[in-house]
């Protein structure tokens, strides 16, 4: 009976460690079977510059390197700069994590180089109600397009349309149609552009994106199959740091052209007026970030020399009496220089015509009345040290001939000599012509006082 219950006993143990050990299989199969996954989501908003290409290239490495899941770009721009824009997708086509470009929110827009870079990923996406295209180069200014030569537009125009070709075939969309928004300067509104096979899906929320992708076979640039797995997303947003945020500012060419002007100004004041400290400080400061700018923009050695130009002009117009034509001149070279001051073929992005002459009008009127307070304060007696005594006159307290002799001038005893060697006597009125040492070279300005019978 003893063996019969010490087996009934070790039966019981053993089913019911099986019901537990099937139970634990079975709560943790989810948790085996569907990872979670980490999406990196970077955003474009606003114009594409050189921060803001480095601040995506630099998060698409980071997420390489951290082996994400997913990369989510968001797309809301107008355009921005040949070389940023392809300077991100070089990181996206050699991104070894699956890239997925979505153009977000309702009423945003990837235009111009946007464009270009909503179709290089894995997965294109629009939310309803946004559009995308009109990537053909321009060059406009006051925001009106003007013409160029006609030589040099078709070979922008090729050049944008072989690039573009050269990733959206290996994307499987539509080249011929993408070529449009080139040479055309065609939009698509998200419906066309899903309709064109621009783009993957239309969705109204990364929420939505994210599950439509789960399980998406797609093919990488290279060539090589893939599938996504997106079942548990676990989204970590990578926003631009404080400086990052400060330099996107400073490299706007709006920006960069006023950083310069007052630079300048700046740093003219202070030489021309010694001593204020304050214009030389700040001008020094803007000086140094427009540089800094300037290293990062694509700068035209031609702008930067019409400004130059300019600011000779207004000097120039300081010190002749042209009427104004010289500082006219100045002006029109300003203006000119500002609007030709950053290259940007395929987008038209440069200093905007209002910013040119905001700023063109202000500096014309500073430069040219300190350059005319210089050069009238040429012509201005010295005010200090003894050279303020010439042309001054006193009186004769001691007979003054050639050797020696004491007058009272400028509230002081002074010793003086007769520029003539003629004596002059006490009381009379004497000019100072010259001052040599500590003796003054005199000459009579009037006789003396009769004296009373």
């Amino acid at each position: 009976m003893a063996l019969r219950s010490l087996r009934s006993f070790l039966l019981s143990v053993f089913v019911m460690a099986g019901f537990l050990l099937a139970f634990a299989v079975r709560a943790a199969a989810p948790s085996i079977s569907s990872p979670t996954t980490n999406v990196f989501e970077l955003r474009i908003d606003g114009e594409i510059e050189p921060i803001l290409a480095d601040y995506i290239a630099n998060g698409i490495e980071q997420a390489n390197n951290e082996q994400a899941g997913l990369i989510l770009i968001t797309i809301n721009t107008p355009g921005g700069l040949d070389t940023s824009m392809r300077e991100i997708i070089h990181a996206i086509l050699t991104s070894r994590v699956p890239v997925v470009t979505y153009v977000s929110p309702t009423g945003a827009r990837a235009a111009s180089a946007g464009f270009f870079i909503l179709v290089s990923a894995d997965v294109a996406a629009m939310s309803p109600g946004t559009e995308t295209g009109a990537a053909s180069p321009v060059m406009s200014i006051f925001g009106q397009p003007v013409q160029i030569d006609e030589t040099m537009h078709k070979k922008i125009v090729n050049d944008a349309t072989a690039y573009l070709r050269s990733y959206v075939s290996k994307r499987g969309r539509n080249v011929d149609l993408a070529a449009t928004a080139v040479t055309d300067a065609k939009a698509f509104s998200d419906k066309e552009a899903l309709d064109g096979k621009l783009i993957d899906l239309v969705v109204a929320s990364p929420e939505d994106l994210l599950a439509k992708l789960d399980g998406r076979a797609i093919t990488r640039f290279d060539g090589t199959a893939a599938q996504l797995s997106i079942a548990h997303p676990l989204v970590s947003v990578h926003e631009m740091t404080a400086r990052e945020k400060f330099l996107t500012r400073i490299v706007e060419p709006d920006v960069f052209f006023i950083l310069l002007i007052i630079g300048v100004l700046g740093i003219y004041t202070e030489f021309t007026h010694p001593g204020l400290f304050a214009p030389g400080v700040f001008g020094f400061i803007s000086m140094a970030l427009a540089l800094y700018a300037m290293h990062l923009l694509p700068v035209n050695v031609a702008g930067l020399l019409l400004i130059v130009l300019a600011l000779v002009l207004f000097v120039l117009e300081a010190k002749f009496p042209t009427h104004g034509v010289l500082g006219l001149g100045g002006v029109i070279a300003m203006f000119l220089g500002a609007v030709f001051l950053i290259k940007s073929p395929f987008t038209g992005m440069g200093v905007s015509g209002w910013t040119a002459l905001a700023v063109t009008i202000p500096c014309a009127v500073i430069v040219t009345i300190l350059a005319r307070l210089v050069l009238r304060s040429r012509a201005w007696k010295l005010s200090t040290g003894k050279e303020e005594l010439i042309g001054e006159e006193g009186e004769v307290t001691e007979p003054v001939d050639a050797g020696a002799g004491m007058i009272f001038v400028h509230g002081e005893l002074w010793r003086a000599a007769a520029h003539n060697g003629k004596t002059i006597p006490i009381g009379a009125r004497v000019r100072v012509t010259k001052v040599s040492g500590l003796t003054l070279e005199v000459e009579p300005v009037s006789a003396p006082h009769s004296a009373a019978p």
